[in-house]
């Protein structure tokens, strides 16, 4: 009876895999189980695709929404656990008809958000990329993601990617393959680009002061897509550089990290 509960406890802590994860993060499992199941978090459910590189194995990219709060899911064997990312806060000063749009201009920001949310909710089930991700420009990191904002002392919110030091007239470059969704001057993100990667990927590249692709274009990793400017709500010329991945906007440089590990050898 003993030998039979120790081997029962074994083999549970052999199956058992713990993983934690930020909030606005990303978390990449691999398997070559063809009948794992998709894992649950918070309501939002996480589908196994095929991997880019080895095509026995299948990867699972996990991303936490920023606003998610630390919790622990159970799925079956596999735990994740979800904790507090330690982000900064931010004051920025921006004009305050950026602050405080009139009702016009909210109207137009509700409608260019409606706009670009049902483009991420309809995104290619194809994937374009079969290499890593590349930064669209080689530059100082002025303000990372996740910092918690407040413009002109009053309104409060955070940064959804990250700022990338860059004068009026840098090149951007496309950081994967991908198909270019939005490509029009937008009232918070100014003159804007964003790829969608498929398989619910998309990069996102803002405040331009020139665009050098149009709707429907089909681009190459390290294509120039833009150039940097001081365009929508800024308080100087920077590249705002952003990633959605699987339905939430994760900080950038990590989803970049972690999904190029897929490309290393073992």
């Amino acid at each position: 009876m003993k030998k039979t509960l120790l081997m029962l406890m074994l083999v549970s802590f052999v199956i058992s895999k713990e993983y934690e994860v930020e909030n606005g993060k990303t978390l990449i499992l691999t398997t070559k189980d063809t009948k794992a199941e998709n894992i649950k978090i918070n309501n939002r459910t996480y589908k196994w695709l095929q991997h880019p590189k080895n095509s026995n194995e299948k990867i699972l990219i996990i991303t936490i929404p920023y606003r998610t709060k630390p919790e622990i899911s159970n799925n079956g064997d596999i735990s994740i656990k979800v904790i507090e990312g330690n982000y900064k806060k931010e004051q920025i000063v921006v004009a305050q008809s950026k602050a405080k749009p009139n009702k016009e201009n909210q109207q137009r920001i509700k409608k260019e958000r409606d706009e670009a949310n049902k483009i991420y909710a309809t995104y290619t089930n194809s994937r374009f990329w079969d290499s890593p991700f590349i930064n669209p420009m080689e530059s100082v990191i002025t303000s990372p993601y996740g910092s918690a904002r407040i413009f002109n002392g009053e309104v409060n919110s955070y940064h959804s990617g990250t700022d990338f030091r860059a004068k009026i007239g840098t090149p951007i470059y496309a950081a994967n393959s991908g198909k270019v969704v939005i490509a029009k001057d937008r009232f918070l993100a100014g003159k804007s680009v964003v790829i969608d990667h498929g398989e619910g990927i998309f990069s996102m590249y803002y405040h331009c002061s020139e665009i050098k692709v149009k709707l429907g274009d089909i681009v190459n990793k390290g294509d120039l897509i833009a150039l940097s400017g001081n365009s929508g709500r800024v308080s100087g010329p920077h590249l705002h550089f952003g990633i959605l991945a699987r339905g939430a906007q994760v900080d950038p440089i990590d989803f970049i990290q972690k999904i190029n590990t897929l490309f290393m050898d073992k």
